[in-house]
């Protein structure tokens, strides 16, 4: 594969809420491509981090497509998305008389995507917006499939709202510039959903993890462009999460539990994942659901990705009070999602017996 590799674009189906994802090097230095899906005014959030790399470009592009434009910038960090950093922005689309017209763009990772969203959602009731992504985690996760949200202290985007963005532009030279630790965080989704959906897609990442860490673009867009695809076809067939969207949760119960129970921040929201993962695929194999050799493959993955295979101890009571805490959970029931095999799932709760093993087998 050459490394000049060509733009694609996926389309996320659903109506008349329908929208493009546009995958490809360079695309915030393409006018045409973002001004396109941008109305005559513009406001930018980001944050600290992303602001002086990518801030002045995606700005100058747009006022030179005859844009007016509007920059709001945040403080870095999963501890920020909270609801004072949603309150900045207001603020200032507000103090700028920002219309019902007005395009909100996020530009930055997942906290950023989630946050914007959920300001759009909410400002005058709905305005539109469009998702610029700038990690791995958000490019093949957080920015398809229209959940936008905050954290609470008791609980992981337990306030928001589903709303689809105006388009996704993926710009993968982005990744050039992300912290190791961040493209590991990344990857933790990619596999994912290779585990829950697609196995062969699994056996690629397997081969290829090698290329993923080492930034190798034709991998990483092949990895984005089947993420993607796999998301929003889940996110076709189930846009509230009804049922089947619930998939993409796997890992995501212990994960979340981790990252609420050591404070948000402390652990990145994919190596959460990515030890969450681990402990599930403990658990599918304890339930006779996957055979040990299956668990290893997903255990070897994760830590090849240079993600945490083992998790912080939080004692056993935290962490089924933690747990208890979750969208996907009924009648007092934790439900989890489960490998049964490898590339499928089932979503179920399980015996407090299993759980626990898992926990003290995984945890120290």
């Amino acid at each position: 594969m050459t490394q000049h590799i060509s733009p694609i674009t996926l389309q996320v189906d659903l109506g008349e809420r329908s929208y493009p994802i546009t995958i490809g090097q360079s695309l915030l230095s393409d006018p045409d491509l973002i001004a396109r899906h941008v109305g005559r005014r513009a406001a930018i959030v980001t944050n600290t981090t992303v602001a002086p790399l990518y801030l002045e470009r995606l700005a100058q592009v747009l006022a030179a497509a005859g844009k007016e434009v509007t920059t709001i910038v945040l403080p870095d960090g999963e501890e920020e998305k909270n609801w004072a950093s949603l309150m900045q922005v207001y603020d200032v689309l507000l103090r700028e008389k920002c219309d019902r017209k007005t395009t909100l763009i996020a530009l930055g990772g997942g906290v950023i995507g989630d946050l914007t969203g959920f300001a759009a959602a909410t400002y005058m009731r709905g305005v539109p917006f469009v998702q610029v992504p700038t990690t791995l985690l958000a490019q093949v996760d957080s920015s398809v499939g229209g959940k936008t949200g905050i954290n609470h202290p008791l609980g992981k985007n337990m306030i928001g709202a589903f709303y689809q963005p105006q388009a996704v532009i993926a710009d993968t030279a982005t990744l050039d510039t992300l912290p190791a630790r961040e493209l590991a965080a990344g990857l933790a989704e990619v596999i994912k959903h290779g585990a829950i959906i697609d196995a062969g897609f699994f056996d690629w990442i397997e081969a290829n993890i090698g290329r993923l860490v080492g930034r190798d673009p034709a991998a990483l867009a092949w990895a984005v462009q089947r993420s993607c695809e796999i998301k929003a076809d889940v996110v076709r067939q189930d846009e509230r999460e009804g049922g089947l969207r619930a998939i993409l949760n796997f890992g995501h119960t212990f994960g979340h539990a981790i990252e609420a129970g050591l404070g948000y921040g402390e652990w990145l929201h994919g190596e959460a994942v990515g030890c969450g993962m681990v402990m599930a695929a403990d658990l599918s194999q304890r339930l006779g659901f996957i055979e040990a050799g299956a668990a290893r493959r997903i255990r070897g993955l994760v830590e090849a990705a240079g993600l945490p295979v083992v998790a912080p101890d939080l004692g056993l009571e935290r962490w089924i009070e933690l747990m208890q805490v979750d969208k996907k959970n009924e009648g007092g029931q934790i439900k989890f999602i489960l490998l049964r095999p490898l590339g499928a799932t089932v979503i179920m709760p399980v015996p407090s017996e299993a759980l626990h093993a898992t926990i003290s087998a995984c945890t120290r």
